[in-house]
């Protein structure tokens, strides 16, 4: 039987979860009004990996899913990118409006011809997008992502924000889907936030 003390210390813990998730759940939300209110209006020119320019306005006209990463990442952007073909696929005719970008964080690296057969290599719905340092560092910062290198020389990483981006088709962003989300998780959120209040027109109907 527990006593009284352990019972105790129980109950703090799980008041200290619940607290945590709260302040998550509010960090969260703060972000995504700081992100919207940056993002809108904030220029950049970029290439896609089709050599199409990209600008602030693609965002516009369809709902996104949008990560920040790069192509020498050890495990966090190849497992995200990999999630995002998975979702995209569950999802089929349903999110067939859906846009699916990986900006990287490391132009210096990733160039067109390098980021090109990495998204290629996970899915064809997945379009890379790369260019210069100062054009990419407009992109993430009007997003509010944090990106830096760690290291020195040609061998480095980069730390950088792992959340992905939900960005309605009015270009503003909706919510995140923080690294390691469950997969029914995710699409579930996918479908609330982009998809159900921006419904799709599907064939025959």
């Amino acid at each position: 039987m527990s006593s009284p003390a352990s019972a105790n210390r129980m109950l703090a813990i799980g008041g200290l979860v619940t607290l945590l998730g709260v302040l998550l759940t509010a960090v969260g939300f703060v972000y995504v009004g700081q992100a919207e209110h940056s993002a809108v209006k904030r220029p950049f020119a970029l290439v896609d990996t089709a050599g199409r320019t990209v600008t602030e306005h693609v965002f516009e006209g369809r709902p996104s899913l949008v990560y920040f990463g790069y192509t020498n990442c050890p495990e966090v952007c190849p497992t995200t990118l990999i999630e995002m073909a998975d979702w995209l696929n569950e999802l089929g005719p349903e999110g067939r409006d859906l846009q699916a970008l990986f900006f990287t964080i490391d132009p210096e690296r990733d160039t067109p011809d390098v980021v090109g057969p990495y998204v290629a290599s996970i899915s064809d719905r997945i379009v890379g997008v790369t260019g210069s340092e100062a054009e990419m560092h407009k992109a993430s910062q009007a997003w509010l992502v944090v990106a830096r290198k760690n290291g020195d020389g040609n061998d480095y990483h980069m730390k950088h924000t792992t959340s992905l981006l939900l960005v309605g088709r009015d270009g503003r962003l909706k919510g995140l889907i923080p690294y390691a989300t469950p997969r029914e998780e995710a699409i579930d959120k996918i479908r609330q936030v982009l998809l159900r209040q921006e419904p799709v027109q599907l064939a025959g109907t």
